[in-house]
C-alpha cells in the first residue's frame, strides 16, 4: 500500500473514529471554517455534515465562548485571538430554533512552526443530564411539600392524609370542619386551606367562639347598628361582612350558644346575615372552616348542638392526629422549630442528643404540637450552645418514663407470647385507646393490634361498642 492510500486510510479511520463518538466533534480550519463534522453533531445541532461544511460555528448561535458571546467575526473568536482553549457550560441553537444545553470545549490546533492551523470543538448533549437534574430537583420539592405544607410539618401517615385534605378542600368551596385535640394545629390547616384556594388574594378571619358571651359573639360574627344594644353608638361591620370574598376560620365552634347556631345556619344556607338590630339581609360571599376539639356528634346526640348545623359544617371534614399517634413526626417537627428558634434568637443549636430525643419520642405530649414547640423553646432558654441535653427540656418531660410493658409472669418479661382477649382490653384501656402506645405495652405492632380487635370484633372506641 502506498503512502497516498495509507492517508486516505488513515482518514477514512479517524472518520469512523469520530462518527463512533457519543460526543458531538467539528473541526475549522484557519478561517474558522467547519471542514468536519460528525454524526453525534449532527444529532445534536439538527444541520447534516453536508449543510455544515464550509460554515463557521456562528451558525450554532453559542450563548457563550471565552467571551460572553459568540463573535460574529471569527478573526475576534476569543480562542483565536488568545490562542488558547476554552470550556464552557453553555447553549446552541438547534436547526429547529430551540436551545440545546451543552459542554463546549474548543482548543486550538498549532503546527510545528507555532501557527494556529485550526480549531477541534467537542460538544456534550446535556439534555439528558438537564432533564435528571430537573427531575431531581422536582422530586426534592415534592418531598419539601410532603412533609410541609405552609406551616404544617409531618410525614407519617396521617399527616399524608391531612396534606391530601387540605389540597383537596382548596380546590373547591365547600364549608370543613376541622376536628383534632387542642393543640394540633387546627388553624394552621384553616390557614393552609385558605392560602392555597382561589380565595387566597382575600383576607383571612378568625374568631374563637369561646372567648365572647352571647351577645358579643353575636356582634362580633354578625355586626350591629347604632342603638342596637347599651353601648351601641354607631354602626359596626361584623366579621363575616369582613371576610368578603375570603375566609373565615370559626374556631372552637362547639361553644357556640343555640341561638347563635340558628344564625349561622342561616349564613350556611342563605349566604346572607343581618346586623345585631337591624332587618336588612346583607349577601355575603365567604368560605366558611370551623375547628372543634370536642365530639360534635356526641352533643348533637345530648341536644347541645344542632343536628342540621353539624351537617352544614362536616360537608368535608378532617381531623388531625394527636402527636403521641404519629410520634415519626417529632424529630421532623423539633428540628423545624430548632431552625425557628435559630433564626429567632439569633444563636445556633446544632440538633437534639440522643437521650433528649429519646425522652421526646417516649412523652405522651397532652399539649401536642403546641407544647413540643414549648418544649424547644424553653430548651433555647436554657441552651445557647451545641446539642439540645435532657436537661434542658421541661421537667414534666424529663420525669416521664417510657411505659413499661404489662407484666407477664409466665411469659417473661418483655411480653411476647400469645396475646389474649383480656390482656389487650387491660392493654387498650391503660393507654387510653391508643392502639400504637397498646402495642408497645404487649410488645406488638400498631397493625397487630388493629388485627387482634377486628378478630374478637372489639370496638375501635369503648363508645362505638
Amino acid at each position: 500500500m502506498n503512502a497516498d492510500n495509507h492517508q486516505i486510510w488513515d482518514l477514512r479511520f479517524v472518520n469512523m473514529i469520530m462518527d463512533s463518538m457519543a460526543e458531538g466533534v467539528f473541526t475549522m480550519d484557519s478561517q474558522g471554517r467547519v471542514t468536519s463534522w460528525n454524526r453525534a453533531m449532527e444529532k445534536i445541532s439538527g444541520y447534516k455534515a453536508a449543510e455544515a461544511l464550509g460554515m463557521t460555528c456562528q451558525m450554532l448561535q453559542f450563548d457563550q465562548c471565552v467571551q460572553k458571546g459568540c463573535p460574529t467575526n471569527f478573526m475576534d473568536c476569543g480562542v483565536r485571538k488568545y490562542k488558547k482553549g476554552v470550556s464552557k457550560e453553555c447553549a446552541l441553537r438547534h436547526k429547529n430554533g430551540h436551545d440545546v444545553a451543552v459542554i463546549k470545549n474548543a482548543r486550538p490546533v498549532f503546527n510545528e512552526q507555532g501557527e494556529m492551523e485550526g480549531i477541534v470543538e467537542t460538544i456534550t448533549d446535556l439534555t439528558e443530564i438537564k432533564r435528571a437534574r430537573e427531575e431531581a430537583e422536582e422530586a426534592a420539592r415534592r418531598l419539601g411539600e410532603m412533609h410541609e405544607f405552609g406551616n404544617i410539618v409531618g410525614k407519617s401517615q396521617g399527616m399524608m392524609e391531612v396534606f391530601t385534605a387540605i389540597k383537596a378542600a382548596a380546590a373547591s368551596d365547600v364549608t370543613v370542619l376541622v376536628t383534632g385535640e387542642s393543640g394540633t394545629g387546627k388553624e394552621l390547616v384553616a390557614g393552609a386551606i385558605h392560602y392555597h384556594s382561589s380565595r387566597s388574594t382575600g383576607p383571612m378571619v378568625t374568631v374563637n367562639c369561646s372567648a365572647l358571651s352571647e351577645t358579643l359573639l353575636e356582634s362580633e360574627l354578625f355586626g350591629h347598628v347604632k342603638g342596637a344594644f347599651t353601648g351601641a353608638i354607631r354602626d359596626r361591620v361584623g366579621r363575616f361582612e369582613q371576610a368578603m370574598d375570603g375566609t373565615i376560620f370559626l374556631d372552637e365552634i362547639a361553644e357556640l350558644t343555640p341561638a347563635v347556631q340558628v344564625r349561622l345556619l342561616r349564613v350556611l344556607q342563605e349566604r346572607e346575615i343581618e346586623r345585631v338590630g337591624e332587618s336588612i339581609s346583607r349577601k355575603i360571599n365567604i368560605r366558611v372552616i370551623a375547628a372543634t376539639h370536642k365530639n360534635l356528634l356526641s352533643l348533637v346526640e345530648e341536644g347541645a348542638f344542632r343536628q342540621d348545623l353539624y351537617y352544614r359544617l362536616k360537608v368535608f371534614p378532617i381531623h388531625i392526629p394527636p402527636l403521641r399517634e404519629r410520634r415519626r413526626d417529632i424529630p421532623l417537627l423539633v428540628d423545624h422549630f430548632r431552625m425557628e428558634e435559630n433564626a429567632k434568637t439569633g444563636k445556633n443549636l446544632e440538633g437534639v442528643g440522643d437521650k433528649a430525643m429519646r425522652k421526646l419520642l417516649e412523652y405522651g405530649w397532652p399539649g401536642n404540637v403546641r407544647e413540643l414547640e414549648n418544649a424547644v423553646e424553653h430548651a433555647f432558654v436554657l441552651r445557647s450552645s451545641g446539642m439540645i441535653d435532657v436537661d434542658d427540656l421541661p421537667y414534666e418531660i424529663r420525669r416521664e418514663a417510657a411505659p413499661e410493658p404489662l407484666p407477664c409472669s409466665d411469659d417473661g418479661p418483655g411480653f411476647r407470647g400469645k396475646i389474649t382477649q383480656e390482656r389487650l382490653l387491660e392493654a387498650l384501656e391503660q393507654s387510653g385507646w391508643n392502639k400504637a402506645e397498646a402495642g408497645r405495652r404487649l410488645g406488638k405492632s400498631r397493625t397487630s393490634i388493629w388485627k387482634y380487635m377486628k378478630k374478637w370484633d372489639i370496638p375501635l372506641r369503648p363508645e362505638e361498642g
